[in-house]
């Protein structure tokens, strides 16, 4: 079974840089981070999308 890509790159990145382990990701690349890091950015990205929904749904109502 593939692999299927959800996070786009660019926004990988920015939530590495935002988690402060993009120096790591530049050096070693993405299987360089620790497991925590990405439990981490998996968990940012998450909490973006509820947040963009939400904002979307403030949105509708106004």
């Amino acid at each position: 079974m593939a692999k299927e890509k959800i996070m786009s790159p660019r926004l990988k990145e920015e939530i590495a840089k935002e988690l402060g382990f993009y120096d790591v990701v530049q050096k070693e690349g993405w299987g360089g981070i620790k497991a925590r890091d990405a439990g981490n950015m998996v968990k940012r990205a998450i909490e973006m999308a509820e947040e963009g929904l939400a904002a979307e749904k403030r949105n509708k109502n106004i």
